[in-house]
C-alpha cells in the first residue's frame, strides 16, 4: 500500500527517489507508478500548501494526466481560458492573443486554470493506485552519497526525528528553486537577465464581477504595470510591479495592497487570501545530471510568469524523463538515454522562457513602443500573437529530419478511442494501412520486441500523416515525435533507434 504518514518506516531499497512532492514530483512518481517501478518520494511538508501558486496549465499538461490516468478526475477542477489581452492606460487593445477554447489537435483545449492544491491532490491521490510507490511527508533529505552501483538518499523524519537512508538507481531533484539535489550536481544557474520584483496578490470576490473578465491582461500602465489573472470560482490574481522606491515591508499590507487593487476591484469587494513579493527571474542550470542524480522542474529553470509556463514546463521535464527511467531500469535502453534528457529539454524551455522575458518587456511602455508597430500604437489595427510548440533539442533522433521533436496531435480512431488511451506509455508506430500491409516481417518484429504499439487507420490518423507528408511517423511516450518514415527502410532506420 502507498504509505502517506510520517513516523512509519521508510523503504531501505527503491529504484527511484524523488526529493519534493510538488506537482512535478507528484506527477513523476505517477509516471514510475505506472510502469511498475519502486519509488520513493520525499517531502519536508507535512501537508499540501493550500494558497494559489501555479494557476495555469496547457493542452501538453491536460494530455500528461490522461497519460497518467487522471485526466476525468481533473477535468471538472479545471477552466478554460480564452486567451491573453495587453492594454494601455486607457484600456485600449494593443496586442491579442486569443486561444480556440474548443479541444485542439492534442485532444484538449490549448490552456487552462486551476487551483494548485487541487491538483496536487489529484496526483497525490493517484499514487494509492501503485503499491511500489511510497510518499513520505516531513522528510528533510540532508545528504546524497553516489556509489558505483546507487545513490544513498540520507534524510531526516521530522515528526520523530528518526534518520532513513534509502539505496536507489537514481535521484530526481523536484525541490524547487533552491535545490538540494542542484546542488549536489555542483553546477550553477545560467542568469537569462530578467529579474525583476513584483507583488503577486490572490483575492476571493465577495460578488461576481463579470466585468473583469475571462482573458488575461496585460496593463502596459506607463506608473505601474500589472498583471490581471482570472482563477478558479471566485478566484482573481494580481502581479503588479514593485516599483524603486517602493517600501517591500509596507506595500504586502493588506491597507496598501486594497489601495493598489481599487483601480480594478473596490476594498469591500474582496477577501485578500495571500499577498507575497516575488522575485521574478530567467535562468536554467548549465547541468541536469551528474551521474545518479537529475533535476526537473524549477531546479533546472526558472521563468517570469507572463506566459504561464513555469509549471508546464517542469510537467514536461517529466514526461519526458519518466519513461527514459523506467526503459533503462527495464534493461531496454542503457544509462546513456538518460542524457538526452537534457539536451532535448533544456533548448525547449529556454524558448518558452525567451519569450516569457519578451512578454514582461512589453508590458513596460517604452517596450512596448518599441516592438509593436506604430499603426497598433496609433490605434488602426491590433497586433495578433500566436501560441508557440518549441521543437525538442538535438536527442535520441539527433539529425533526424522533417517533423522530429514536434509533439503530435492525438486523433480519434475508429470507436471514439483516442490515441493515448489506444497506445498505453509506449512508443507508437503510426501507419497508414496499404504501408502498414507491407511493412517487412523484421521490422513489426523490432517495434514489437522494443515495446511499440502498431497503429493503423484512415480518418483523423490519415489526415494527420498527410499533413505529415508520410505515410508512417514514429511516436515517443512522451508524444512527441521520433521521426516521419517515406518508406520501409526509413522507418527500420526510425525503429533501431529505440
Amino acid at each position: 500500500m502507498t504509505g502517506t504518514m510520517t513516523g512509519q518506516d521508510y523503504p531501505q531499497e527503491a529504484d527511484i527517489v524523488i526529493v519534493g512532492c510538488g506537482p512535478v514530483g507528484a506527477m513523476l512518481a505517477n509516471l514510475l507508478g505506472m510502469q511498475g517501478i519502486t519509488t520513493l518520494v520525499l517531502d519536508r511538508e507535512a501537508a499540501i500548501y493550500n494558497l494559489p501558486r501555479a494557476i495555469q496549465f496547457d493542452d501538453e499538461v491536460m494530455r500528461l494526466l490522461q497519460t497518467a490516468g487522471l485526466a476525468e478526475e481533473m477535468a471538472p477542477l479545471v477552466r478554460v481560458v480564452p486567451g491573453m489581452r495587453f492594454v494601455d492606460d486607457t484600456g485600449r487593445l494593443l496586442l491579442d492573443w486569443s486561444r480556440p477554447v474548443e479541444c485542439g489537435r492534442q485532444g484538449w483545449s490549448e490552456s487552462y486554470r486551476f487551483h494548485q492544491p487541487e491538483l496536487e491532490q489529484v496526483l497525490r491521490d493517484g499514487l494509492s493506485r501503485f503499491p511500489g510507490v511510497s510518499l513520505r511527508l516531513r522528510s528533510s533529505v540532508f545528504a546524497i552519497d553516489q556509489e558505483p552501483d546507487a545513490a544513498v538518499v540520507r534524510c531526516e523524519d521530522l515528526t520523530t526525528g528518526r534518520l532513513h537512508r534509502c539505496r536507489a538507481r537514481y535521484v530526481v531533484g523536484c525541490d524547487g528553486a533552491g535545490s538540494l539535489v542542484r546542488r549536489l550536481i555542483g553546477e550553477n544557474m545560467d542568469d537569462l537577465g530578467f529579474n525583476e520584483r513584483w507583488l503577486v496578490v490572490d483575492v476571493l470576490l465577495k460578488r461576481p464581477r463579470p466585468d473583469l473578465g475571462d482573458h488575461s491582461v496585460q496593463h502596459c500602465s506607463k506608473q505601474r504595470p500589472a498583471t490581471y489573472v482570472r482563477g478558479i470560482g471566485e478566484r482573481r490574481r494580481w502581479e503588479i510591479t514593485v516599483l524603486p522606491g517602493d517600501d517591500e515591508a509596507r506595500i504586502v499590507q493588506p491597507g496598501f495592497v486594497r489601495e493598489l487593487l481599487s483601480r480594478w476591484v473596490s476594498p469591500e469587494e474582496i477577501d485578500i487570501e495571500r499577498s507575497a513579493l516575488y522575485t521574478f527571474r530567467s535562468a536554467v542550470a548549465t547541468k541536469w545530471r551528474s551521474g545518479r542524480l537529475l533535476i526537473a522542474g524549477d531546479a533546472a529553470h526558472l521563468t517570469p510568469p507572463f506566459l504561464g509556463q513555469g509549471m508546464c514546463a517542469g510537467m514536461r521535464d517529466v514526461g519526458n524523463l519518466a519513461w527514459k527511467l523506467g526503459r533503462v531500469l527495464r534493461g531496454l535502453n542503457d544509462d546513456s538515454l538518460l542524457d538526452t534528457y537534457q539536451s532535448e529539454r533544456a533548448p525547449h524551455v529556454r524558448e518558452y522562457i525567451e519569450l516569457a522575458v519578451r512578454l514582461g518587456g512589453l508590458i513596460n511602455t517604452k517596450a512596448m513602443a518599441d516592438a509593436v508597430p506604430r499603426s497598433v500604437l496609433d490605434g488602426a489595427e491590433v497586433a495578433q500573437m500566436r501560441s508557440i510548440k518549441p521543437r525538442l533539442g538535438p536527442g535520441i533522433a539527433n539529425g533526424w529530419n522533417g517533423h522530429s521533436g514536434e509533439i503530435a496531435p492525438q486523433p480519434l480512431l475508429y470507436g471514439g478511442q483516442r490515441l493515448d488511451d489506444a497506445v498505453g506509455y509506449r512508443y507508437a508506430a503510426v501507419m497508414e494501412p496499404s504501408f502498414a500491409a507491407q511493412l517487412p516481417r523484421e521490422t513489426w518484429v523490432r517495434l514489437e520486441a522494443r515495446d511499440a504499439t502498431i497503429v493503423t487507420g484512415d480518418g483523423e490518423i490519415g489526415a494527420w500523416l498527410r499533413d505529415a507528408g508520410a505515410p508512417a511517423v514514429l511516436v515517443r511516450p512522451d508524444r512527441y515525435v521520433l521521426g516521419a518514415a517515406h518508406s520501409n527502410q526509413e522507418l527500420a532506420a526510425l525503429a533501431a533507434l529505440i
